[in-house]
């Protein structure tokens, strides 16, 4: 595929690496030029100098028979009037914008054809804040994924020693644990002094304390897959109450609005170094405690009763101090702790250390990128373990004769070494295909952990998971119509 992007900056960078280690044909655009050429120095794309709202430089970049646009450059309204340039004069088929305004959605008339001509509106403040209200929401876990509109979703989670499943095969879940259906879709052990290996799961494989295993469930069997693993108690269920967040910019007010409008009775604190934006942010975050300070000073920390905090989150623009003030606030006490990371290689020395997540904002939003890039009906990607794996939500499409996998057992597909089908959501509505049925005729959809002799039928939802990005294009393959498949 024939990508251009536009900006050179930390998500535009980001981007660009993951479609380049797939084979897309890459070209950046961006007015630094000292910034290109390090781009072109490190990944195998092309850089061009230039302003990305001018038809010449779009034209120099290849936008004739460009496939997609990926606009995010700094300000909103040059990533707004590049997309409607790339297509009124280009005809580019996909035009993807980040913007940070919330009066532009996907479904705003600003964002329709006669405006903007924006396919997809894509925020990374939005992404992040709502990926960290998950983890808010299931405490126990390290990442959570959504399927479907959260119908289903793929959480990892690190094992605990007695928790139920922990010291058990994966032969014996059904009777550890007998009242939440879930799949288990890969395990990644740590070893000391060596990076962690991915386990393939068997039915004899067994979950070792310390393991990070990634679970595939219906959105209700959540909690009791998370007890499964994480909690020797079931009855002790953790709930977080007492929240800190160290930064007060976008990402920190965006989240803690957030926290407040679920209605919950979450003691919030915000700390701030910026005294102005204190002011600011007391008036927009009502019953909310904003403090003057720094997450990295340890009286401050100290004073405000770090040792109480069940999660403290440190948002700032600066991964250094982001770092510093979670691996402070673990040490003094802080249940969990979670540092904002945008250098990918610093979030990727982050793992293994007391900081519990380290979380990069291109990361959280990389999915919905993703989900352009895929070939076929891809619903959904999450990119996971900082871009070597993947799940991917696929709908099956066809019959017996054009498809490789309607009408099939999953024992019977040829799918790659260590993919898994970790589930299929089977009733989910078929977009495009003319009026909805009556009501009395609506069955609700329904999550299925599916076994060896399980069917695959037409329009199922078959979730996957990756474990090396390499395989990506042997499962988009699977799943391709063909008119003459035999």
């Amino acid at each position: 595929m024939k990508i251009i992007i536009l900006g050179a900056g930390r998500i535009g960078e980001s981007v660009a690496g993951t479609l380049v280690s797939e084979r897309n044909d890459i070209t950046v655009i961006d007015t630094d030029s000292r910034r290109l050429r390090e781009l072109e120095d490190r990944f195998e794309l092309r850089g061009v100098v230039g302003s990305g709202i001018d038809p010449d430089v779009l034209a120099e970049a290849g936008a004739r028979d460009a496939d997609m646009l990926i606009a995010c450059a700094a300000l909103d309204e040059t990533n707004l009037v590049c997309c409607k340039v790339a297509h009124q004069v280009f005809g580019i088929p996909t035009r993807i914008a980040r913007v940070r305004s919330s009066a532009f959605k996907d479904d705003s008339p600003l964002t329709g054809k006669d405006g903007f001509a924006v396919d997809r509106i894509i925020c990374p403040e939005e992404s992040l804040t709502r990926y960290i209200g998950k983890l808010v929401e299931y405490p126990e876990a390290l990442q959570v994924r959504e399927f479907a509109g959260g119908l289903a979703c793929l959480v990892s989670v690190r094992a605990v020693a007695g928790a139920p499943l922990v010291m058990h095969s994966i032969a014996e879940l059904s009777e550890c644990v007998p009242n939440a259906d879930m799949r288990i879709v890969a395990i990644y052990r740590r070893l000391e002094d060596r990076p962690d290996v991915f386990i393939t799961c068997e039915g004899i494989t067994r979950i070792e304390p310390g393991d990070e295993v990634f679970v595939l469930s219906a959105r209700e069997h959540l909690p009791a897959v998370l007890s499964a693993l994480h909690r020797y108690d079931q009855s002790a269920k953790r709930e977080v109450e007492r929240i800190m967040i160290a930064g007060g910019g976008r990402v920190g007010l965006r989240l803690a609005k957030q926290l407040l409008a679920t209605g919950r009775k979450y003691q919030l604190k915000v700390l701030e170094r910026d005294h102005d934006r204190c002011v600011q942010l007391a008036s927009e975050l009502p019953g909310v405690l904003v403090l003057h300070g720094d997450g990295t000073d340890e009286d401050m920390l100290e004073d405000e009763g770090i040792e109480t905090i069940d999660l403290f989150l440190s948002l700032t623009s600066d991964d250094e101090d982001n770092i510093m003030a979670s691996l402070l606030a673990k040490r003094m006490g802080a249940t969990r702790v979670l540092a904002l990371i945008n250098r990918r290689t610093y979030a990727e020395l982050m793992h293994g250390t007391q900081i519990d997540i380290a979380l990069s904002p291109a990361q959280t939003m990389l999915g919905e990128l993703l989900a352009y890039v895929r070939q076929g009906d891809v619903q959904a990607v999450h990119s996971l373990r900082r871009g070597v794996a993947e799940a991917l939500e696929i709908v099956a499409r066809g019959d017996r004769k054009t498809s490789r996998v309607v009408g099939r057992c999953i024992d019977d597909l040829k799918l790659p070494k260590g993919a898994q089908v970790g589930l299929i959501m089977r009733g989910l509505p078929v977009i495009g295909e003319g009026e909805t049925p009556p009501s009395e005729e609506i069955v609700p959809p329904k999550v299925i952990i599916p076994h060896g002799n399980t069917v695959i039928e037409s329009n199922d939802h078959v979730v996957i998971f990756i474990p090396r990005k390499r395989q990506i294009r042997e499962v988009e393959k699977l799943f391709r119509v063909s008119a003459t498949f035999f």
